[in-house]
């Protein structure tokens, strides 16, 4: 591989400085579009900073591995959620406990690592499922029993009981790239930024902090190419600023902000299409139960009913979403009509009279894009309204997604977070992140409930849609109950890309990089 990683940036660096783009990129003055078609040149939300399936941060990151680890599976583009072969010449699911795969016969690792075999797939989804290596996305291999090696390419993965997100939201995401294990060994065990062992139908070549990050079609790959020969990946987190971008001809694609949906669907940029996709994410406000000004679930009830959640998304999306009850998205079992709460200023007033909490101070951590210190404010104003001064706090993303982390050292002063999750087409993969395996990794909240883990494990094995309607629900009531929620939205995703461009996207509007081809 002829990588090119500008700086010997540390993690903390690279967080430190990522959000430096979103604001002093406006002009985007060194960056050229391609004008023979060879170069996508598209926007992300976040910098990479871990290039590894089993401890992934931002969805940015899982983009890139797609593209640069060969998955088993991959999503399909199109409108409806399916998936489609990658690094398998054959999969078959043989019964409720066994898959079947055969990898196909050339598909190779970058610097020297050979070929990808069946003992890299067992190597890689063991990895991930083991509990001593504690990663993230463990839930995503829970019924994992073991790999089998029959021969050098083919396999069978034998489950502990049946597990019905297999197919939505495990096999189709990084759960399944595949990663070389004598590369992966001989670093430690972990990849960082710098990827190992690339074997995908692109290759990462270069990577800018904070700037850009190269993908070049892989020479090697003998299957179908990528669209485009080189793909740019250039870091923004502020979404206006990536329109900016787009309407100066810099960008070939990227995602726009919610609020400015309205304005560029009346009214498109010149050789532009504009899109709106429906949204499975889910946005929220987060309370911090272990908190010492956060303890008493009186004052958190109290926050719950301060939020007039309406005014709150009506000002943030400029009336372009609609309010959310929940973490799981309309269309999926367990979308919620109704939360158990209500805005009620005065009920607030009372609990907080109740809990002696009368004219106390939180802090609201947000990510710093316009339309989350919009919703903040409006937070903060009905606080105030209750007698609660909130200060906002903005932060880059590098430091916002690492703010809950038990790694770091301000999960226990984290009060209240405003945070966006993006969701696969599984009601699991919503309520994975809040059980108490992930308190201090994805559960910022720190709510540890027995019965909402029971019932999450409960949903994986049920396959009746009624009865998953009906556990997901009371999971939801669980979450509403401790105080620690206030559920926004869903959001709806917006897009816009040239008409030269015809991108790759999963139902939600998510990229598939290696599907992205000239129109």
């Amino acid at each position: 591989m002829s990588s090119i990683f500008k700086g010997d940036v540390s993690r903390r660096s690279v967080l430190a400085g990522a959000g430096a783009l979103g604001a002093a990129s406006i002009a985007f003055p060194h960056i050229a579009v391609s004008a023979d078609g060879s170069v996508l040149t598209i926007r992300s939300y976040s910098d990479l900073q871990v290039l590894d399936p089993a401890f992934w941060l931002a969805l940015p990151e899982a983009d890139i591995m797609r593209s640069i680890y060969a998955p088993l599976v991959s999503n399909q583009q199109g409108d409806e959620w399916n998936w489609r072969p990658v690094a398998v010449e054959s999969i078959e699911q043989l019964d409720d406990l066994t898959i079947a795969f055969k990898l196909r016969d050339n598909i190779g690792f970058t610097d020297g690592f050979g070929q990808m075999t069946a003992d890299d797939v067992k190597f890689s989804i063991e990895r991930i499922a083991d509990p001593a290596n504690e990663s993230p996305y463990a839930g995503d291999w829970s019924a994992l029993k073991e790999v089998e090696i029959k021969d050098n390419l083919s396999g069978l993965i034998h489950l502990k009981n049946k597990f019905v997100p297999l197919w939505t939201t495990t096999l189709p995401t990084p759960a399944s790239c595949i990663v070389s294990r004598k590369a992966v060994e001989e670093i430690g065990g972990k990849i960082g930024s710098e990827p190992v062992a690339q074997s995908g139908q692109y290759i990462l070549t270069e990577w800018v902090p904070k700037q850009k990050t190269v993908l070049k079609r892989n020479p090697d790959w003998a299957y179908e190419p990528g669209g485009y020969e080189e793909i740019h990946i250039l870091p923004i987190e502020d979404p206006s600023t990536a329109e900016l971008g787009f309407e100066a001809g810099d960008l070939d694609y990227t995602w726009t902000s919610v609020s400015s949906l309205p304005r560029l669907k009346e009214n498109p940029p010149a050789g532009s299409v504009v899109e709106e996709k429906p949204s499975l994410a889910y946005v929220w406000l987060g309370m911090n139960q272990d908190n010492e000004a956060l303890k008493d679930v009186r004052i958190r009830r109290a926050i719950q009913h301060a939020i007039d959640r309406q005014t709150v998304v009506d000002a943030a999306y400029f009336g372009a979403a609609a309010v959310g009850n929940g973490i799981i998205a309309p269309g999926l079992p367990g979308s919620r009509d109704s939360v158990t709460y209500d805005y009620d200023p005065d009920k607030a007033r009372e609990l907080l009279a109740e809990a002696g909490a009368e004219g106390m101070t939180v802090t609201l951590d947000i990510l710093n894009q316009s339309e989350r210190l919009t919703a903040a404010q409006v937070i903060q104003a009905n606080l105030a309204d209750v007698g609660i001064t909130c200060e906002i706090k903005q932060n880059d993303s590098g430091t916002f997604w690492t703010l809950g982390s038990k790694d770091g050292d301000y999960f226990m002063n984290l009060q209240l977070v405003l945070s966006r999750f993006s969701m696969n087409p599984d009601p699991s993969w919503a309520t994975v992140w809040f059980t108490p395996e992930q308190v201090g990794v994805w559960n910022w909240e720190r709510f540890n409930n027995e019965e909402y883990k029971a019932l999450h494990e409960e949903g994986l094995v049920e396959s009746d849609p009624a009865k998953r309607d009906e556990i997901y629900k009371k999971m939801q009531g669980l979450m509403d109950e401790s105080g620690c929620y206030v559920f926004l939205t869903h959001e709806v995703v917006g897009l816009i890309h040239k008409d030269t461009v015809n991108p790759g996207l999963k139902p939600n509007g998510e990229p598939l990089l290696p599907l992205f081809k000239p129109a």
